[in-house]
């Protein structure tokens, strides 16, 4: 039977840490744990046949009867709502959440088709790309320093448990791409094939630059293939996000 808590004090030391991991971007890194926020995300989580170190359920969700979320962890904590909306990172608090550890950083994968985030800086971007690389097939994502933390709060929940099906890689050089023995296309606003007349290989690896700067000359210095989408409405660009759906689509369902 998994052990259950019940935590009553704002100044519970375990209350600290969810708060720092709800709300800084660079907890996962200091403390080794990240915190998954909401049904959803614990459910993503426990389709990987993978198990959290604790739970911690509100009050009000009526615990014990959790469909087996009360005995999914290590150990279950029960909260009164107050102290869950205060250590909730979200605007609504949700009702319960999991504490899991920080995955070991892999080794560059060179022959899986990847997606490379070239200093893709909104989080919200960052979540979304990741969900579009889990549902097309990709298995692989390469954030070159400058991306937004792949393990932070705000990328978590955009991703919506897409993290935990891929080989995410942080803190890349330009130069560590030449290791990648896939093709590795580059979105371009104005050079290049356009996506939908090109011969697009698979596997590959899709590179996603800057919002503003777009792909950095050190990407483009090495060998890479431009695309670019047709905007017959004459948008001078794409959302990232956007473009990287489009173009992570088509290469996913060439025959």
């Amino acid at each position: 039977m998994t052990d259950t808590l019940r935590i009553t004090s704002r100044d519970n030391p375990l209350l600290k840490r969810l708060r720092l991991m709800a709300r800084d971007n660079t907890a996962h890194r200091k403390l080794g744990q990240v915190w998954l926020e909401g049904d959803h995300l614990c459910r993503a989580f426990l389709a990987r046949g993978l198990r959290p170190d604790l739970a911690i359920f509100s009050e009000s969700n009526g615990y014990p009867a959790l469909d087996g979320y009360d005995i999914s962890a290590i150990k279950n904590f029960v909260l009164p709502d107050a102290l869950m909306r205060d250590i909730s990172g979200l605007e609504s608090a949700a009702s319960m959440g999991f504490v899991v550890d920080l995955p070991l950083s892999p080794q560059l994968a060179p022959s899986e088709p990847s997606v490379v985030l070239d200093r893709v800086q909104d989080a919200g971007n960052v979540g979304s790309i990741l969900r579009s690389a889990s549902a097309f097939g990709y298995t692989q994502v390469l954030a070159i320093k400058g991306t937004a933390a792949l393990w932070s709060p705000k990328v978590l929940r955009a991703g919506m448990g897409a993290h935990f099906g891929l080989r995410l890689v942080e803190g890349l050089a330009p130069a560590d791409l030449s290791a990648l023995q896939v093709p590795v296309l580059v979105t371009s606003s104005h050079h290049g094939e356009w996506v939908h007349r090109a011969a697009l290989p698979w596997p590959c690896a899709w590179v996603m630059g800057h919002e503003g700067q777009g792909v950095s000359d050190e990407v483009l210095s090495g060998t890479v293939h431009p695309i670019r989408i047709a905007q017959p409405g004459g948008e001078e660009s794409l959302n990232v996000a956007a473009a990287a759906a489009i173009c992570l689509h088509a290469s996913a369902a060439k025959p």
